[in-house]
């Protein structure tokens, strides 16, 4: 469920940033970040039926310059939305266009 900052709707999980299509910046402490498109990062931890909030999401994410320095898998600071997206984002398998939308619907529902 959104909630709100100023009057302003924010997206509490990777649903809603892809619904209002807020790009997803996940940032680590060493200054390296990802930059991710919401629908491929939802239709991926929705496949595995991992929960969406960023909470959680933070918690299944880790920087990948530190796991080849350090050897171990260090967890992202920061996870910020941006908009309008950006060009240079990382991209995953896209979800089937019927199925988003059956997907968007069931949410607005």
């Amino acid at each position: 469920m959104a909630r709100y900052r100023d009057g302003l709707k924010q997206a509490t999980c990777l649903l809603e940033a892809a619904a209002w299509h807020y790009a997803v910046k996940v940032s680590c402490g060493c200054g390296h970040f990802a930059l991710f498109d919401p629908h491929v990062l939802f239709w991926r931890f929705h496949c595995r039926g991992w929960p969406d909030d960023f909470r959680a999401v933070r918690a299944k994410m880790w920087c990948r310059a530190c796991r080849q320095s350090l050897g171990q898998k260090v967890r992202p600071r920061r996870l910020d939305l941006i908009q309008p997206y950006p060009r240079d984002m990382i991209t995953l398998t896209q979800p089937d266009e019927r199925e988003w939308k059956r997907i968007l619907n069931r949410y607005r529902g």
